[in-house]
């Protein structure tokens, strides 16, 4: 599992599920709900990552998220301190430009099949686009399902329902342990999204935790729709 850089992370929050192999039973059997797509969401999104070295270091880190999705599009971005704007407005003013994702709002568009994906810089008012060859540099693994619902609903419905207790209506728990790792998944059925995802070692070396929180959203929030006059530029065209 990979918290890389804030945003990027939830395109990848459960890499360790890559490896689940799926029956054509199992498939028929979850195949009604993910028909449907989930509803228009806006959410927090806090992640917590704890990992013991083998010197003995104990790591940890924290950050959180906010996240709107409707049909179509997924637009992300990162929480920062206020210091973090003024170091922005710093790196304007020097001569070389430097592109960083993941200080920026990412949206990511579904047009016919085919994925558009953009950093939006507010500050100089510029689109950086992002080809697929590029996906890498950007840690997005070019699945919008992982992009739209966190974690692919196939990948989780492929789980064990747990015999853990959900206090959230409509949510259950998820779970598989493997190969000396665990996994363990709140889904939201309603509105198709995780609420909680714990994922680690047995053996307690590696910790991470991903906390969702629904929030209000209007009726017109859709903050791709305000590029209006934005300059397009290309990944490129920051590379030295």
């Amino acid at each position: 599992m990979k918290f890389i850089n804030g945003m990027k992370a939830t395109s990848a929050i459960l890499g360790f599920f890559a490896l689940i192999i799926w029956t054509d039973a199992a498939f028929a059997a979850i195949k009604p709900a993910l028909e449907k797509q989930g509803p228009a969401l806006k959410l927090n999104i806090q992640y917590y990552d704890k990992v013991l070295t083998s010197e003995g270091m104990l790591r940890e880190s924290r950050y959180e998220e906010t996240m709107v999705r409707r049909a179509g599009h997924v637009w992300s971005s990162r929480v920062l301190p206020p210091s973090a704007h003024e170091h922005v407005a710093h790196e304007n003013e020097q001569e070389h430009k430097h592109f960083n994702p993941t200080i920026l709002p990412r949206h990511i568009e579904l047009q016919d099949g085919k994925l558009k994906v953009e950093y939006v810089d507010e500050e100089n008012k510029q689109l950086i686009n992002i080809a697929a060859t590029e996906y890498q540099d950007v840690s997005f693994d070019g699945s919008w399902q992982n992009a739209f619902y966190l974690i692919d609903p196939k990948v989780v419905l492929s789980l064990t329902a747990s015999q853990r207790k959900s206090n959230v209506l409509g949510a259950t728990w998820y779970e598989q342990k493997k190969h000396g790792v665990f996994q363990k998944v709140l889904w939201d059925h309603k509105n198709m999204i995780p609420l909680e995802v714990e994922t680690g070692t047995l053996n307690g070396a590696v910790y991470k935790r991903v906390s969702v929180t629904l929030k209000q959203l209007s009726d017109r929030e859709a903050p791709w729709e305000n590029l209006s006059g934005y300059a397009s530029r290309e990944y490129s065209d920051f590379l030295d």
